[in-house]
């Protein structure tokens, strides 16, 4: 099925969600529709006292959280019209997913917009450093250092008691002509600083547990050693870093909630745990973060959670786990502002983007500040840090070349937000608006 016709079918399947109910209920269905996002609501509420509140009132928050979407199910089925929702959800599914695949994977893809050039020839003295514990020990289980030492790599095993940064000035002195890093994400910043300083490209391994930045290059988390190719035959790209301060991040900065939790030492073992017994000080406490931000002609006080990130996510979630970016490449921060100080405000959030409690904005420069504390503490790329406030968060546009494999696994992003106003065009058999170039120029095509 080509393009065209997967797109013919998300439009079909599109409109039938929305017929679907209209024959099972009419214009009731509009109250069973509204039914259903008041029990979201009810849920959304009830989570915030489980986050917000310990005791009695965490165990009631517990029981709405479920019991509201239980009962509107049942609801539902009562009247019979669970099965239309139902079908209506599925044929909406098959019309989102439809959609992705009609407008390819240049339209879903992180880094398919990434531009790239022709590599040069292989490094001649590449080196890398390995972190043996990250992801479970990836290096050890895929045989990284065996690999990159028959791939003609110098190897730099850490202990935990080097200094990164200095190691990497080092390699640089010695003449390494590209820097590598297999491990998390906060390894990868502190090389990555060093890199783009020196003007030296940057290799990703993926050997960490979440590894987002790789993910967003368009690497497969699942097979680090595949990221070795780059070596003999690679690509190389130009990415944006993003500094908070004079911290390098190529993933994001979080402030207030976020990064008073991963100040706990258990918070590495024990994340779910450690999270729940200090959100409900950290929400409603006498002594919980209230920031500002301020991003050009934009400010906004009273912040309980900010996060900042190298290039804007496709959807806004906790830092822990975030949404894909599609490029990398912007020159832009992206910025994501949470402030929710009561059970009415947390039913708000199901409003998604227009929410009360949530902003979302993009831009070059963020200036982040503490109501009440001279210090902020903050989670860079995961990674705990405390800057002295105000902390100056900015971009550098292209700064760090970025050596990949040319043949990437490049997977469309579900965080993308669908452009139905291109799906339509090519229903309508008009084409799609293209990119071909990678000067960043949109062209129609028919």
């Amino acid at each position: 099925m080509g393009p065209a016709a997967r797109a013919r079918l998300a439009v079909l399947a599109l409109l039938a969600s929305a017929v679907v109910p209209l024959v099972a209920a009419g214009l009731r269905s509009v109250l069973w529709a509204l039914l259903g996002l008041a029990g979201l609501a009810l849920a959304a509420a009830g989570l915030w006292w489980v986050l917000a509140h310990t005791g009695v009132l965490r165990a009631l928050g517990a029981l709405l959280a479920v019991a509201a979407p239980v009962a509107v199910l049942v609801l539902f089925a009562v009247v019979g019209m669970l099965l239309p929702a139902l079908l209506s959800l599925a044929l909406w599914a098959l019309a989102s997913t439809t959609a992705r695949t009609a407008l390819g994977p240049g339209a879903a893809a992180p880094a398919a917009r990434q531009r790239g050039r022709a590599a040069t020839a292989a490094p001649r003295a590449p080196w890398v450093l390995m972190n043996p514990r990250s992801g479970g020990g990836k290096v050890g289980r895929f045989h990284l250092v065996e690999r990159a030492e028959a791939a003609g790599c110098r190897v730099v095993l850490l202990d935990g008691s080097q200094d990164v940064t200095a190691l990497a000035r080092q390699a640089v002195a010695d003449g390494a002509d590209l820097l590598a890093v297999a491990g998390g994400d906060g390894t990868q910043a502190l090389v990555a600083e060093v890199a783009a300083r020196h003007d030296v490209p940057f290799m990703v391994i993926p050997a960490g547990t979440r590894n987002h930045f790789a993910l967003d290059l368009g690497l497969d988390r699942e097979d680090p050693a595949g990221a070795l190719d780059a070596l003999a035959h690679g690509t190389e790209i130009r990415v944006d870093l993003g500094f908070a301060a004079d911290r390098v991040f190529v993933n994001n900065a979080s402030f207030g909630v976020y990064g008073f939790v991963v100040t706990d030492p258990a918070y590495r073992d024990a994340k779910a745990g450690t999270t729940l017994r200090a959100l409900p000080a950290l929400l409603t406490g006498e002594d919980a973060p209230r920031l500002r931000m301020r991003a050009g002609d934009v400010g906004v006080d009273g912040l309980q959670a900010l996060l900042v990130s190298n290039n804007p996510y496709g959807r806004a979630v906790d830092a822990a786990s975030p949404g894909r970016r599609e490029r990398l490449d912007t020159g832009l921060l992206g910025v994501v502002c949470v402030r929710v100080t009561n059970a009415a405000q947390a039913a708000g959030l199901v409003r998604g983007p227009h929410a009360e409690g949530l902003v979302r904005l993009t831009a070059e420069q963020v200036v982040v500040t503490s109501a009440t504390d001279t210090d902020l503490p903050v989670g860079i790329d995961g990674e705990h840090a405390v800057l002295p406030s105000p902390v100056v968060c900015r971009v550098e546009p292209g700064a760090l070349r970025v050596r990949v494999p040319r043949r990437r696994r490049l997977r469309p992003s579900r965080a993308t937000v669908t452009d139905w106003r291109e799906v339509a065009r090519l229903a309508l058999g008009r084409g799609r608006k293209t990119d071909d170039d990678g000067d960043g120029d949109v062209r129609g095509r028919s």
